[in-house]
Parts: C-alpha cells; structure tokens; sequence
C-alpha cells in the first residue's frame, strides 16, 4: 500500500441492524459522504454488530491492530439507554482520549435538537489510528462532520472532519485532502504538503 492510501473501519453499532431486523443506513450514508469528501485514495473495512461492549471493543482493536485501519467512525450506540455502551467500549480501548471531538459535534447538535446533551459521544487514539464516535442518524452524521453553513453555503461553525487530517498526520497516518468545498481541511501552514 502507498503511503497516502487511507484504511477507514466503519461500524455500525445496532442490535437490531446487527440480526437483519432492518437495514444498516449508517455506513452506506459514511461511505457516500467519504467518497465526495476525500481526494486521497482510500478503502473502507464494514463491520455491523450488536451493542455488546466486548464485541465492540474487540472490533475497535481487530480494525486498528489488524486491519491497519487509520481511521476508525462508529455509528449508533451513544445515547444514554441501557443497551448503548459505544463510548465505553471506545474509551475501553484507547491509548489518549481526544474529548474535543464530541464536544464540539454536541455543539453542532445542539443547534438542530435540544437532545444533543443526551449523546455520549468520544474519539481516541489507539497506536496510529484515530476512533471517532458519530452520531446515528445519517443526518445528523453529516451535519457533524461538515458543520453549519449559511444559506450562500460558507461555514459557520466547523465540523469535526476539519480536524481530522492533521490529527492524522501528528499521529503518523497517511496525509490526505479534502474536497474544500465540503470540508476545508484545517492544518498550519508549516504541515500543508504541495500538491504534486
């Protein structure tokens, strides 16, 4: 693999998905947005599965430890129902907690539904690889990533993936680009590579 190939594990955390009760709407929506947003190479590692906190921590580190995933976003499982363990299976599994990742997307909900203070949501480093934690709906998982936009479509308040390039490449992943006009990456100007 070249180096500016990324690896992203996508997992759907849903009891229900998880045993075909219905449809995983979670990843197809992750990897659509993906392939708008990245101008760098990449490949995408699925996995759905139940709210089983030892599953899911073990399903963090097989796509980290084996799968040599660079990034990993989770989908459901944050809330705060007995069944929803998705955060503490994250932490579970973490070298560093980064908590300003789920700060700043309860932020984001917080200007579309009151119950944003309701989810639970993390990101960690594990080794070289970056785990976030998104919400369920495929909705509100891209007005996370993205942020808010004004009506002429400029940014208002930044999402989260703004920050996940450079979060990258401090923790030695592949550097990648993104399609500006869904998502300026955000790096100083000493860490911005020419484009070749």
């Amino acid at each position: 693999m070249s180096e500016q190939f990324l690896t992203v594990g996508l997992v759907s955390v849903s009891d229900r998905a998880s045993a075909g009760v219905y449809e995983d709407k979670g990843i197809p929506s992750l990897k659509a947005w993906l392939d708008n947003v990245l101008l760098t190479p990449w490949q995408a590692v699925a996995r759905i599965i139940p709210d089983e906190q030892l599953e899911i921590e073990s399903t963090l580190r097989d796509l980290v430890d084996h799968e040599g995933c660079d990034l990993v976003l989770t989908t459901g499982g944050t809330g705060p129902a007995l069944r929803d363990v998705t955060p503490e299976a994250t932490l579970a599994v973490a070298d560093k907690e980064m908590p300003g990742f789920g700060e700043q997307m309860r932020q984001i909900s917080l200007n579309f539904v009151p119950t944003a203070i309701l989810s639970r949501q993390v990101a960690v480093i594990r080794k070289q690889s970056l785990i976030i934690n998104l919400p369920g709906q495929p909705k509100a998982i891209q007005e996370t990533l993205e942020g808010l936009k004004d009506g002429d479509g400029k940014t208002v308040v930044p999402g989260i993936f703004a920050a996940v390039p450079y979060c990258l490449d401090l923790i030695g992943a592949p550097y990648i680009e993104t399609n500006e006009n869904i998502v300026k990456a955000f790096r100083p100007k000493s860490a911005i590579k020419p484009q070749t």
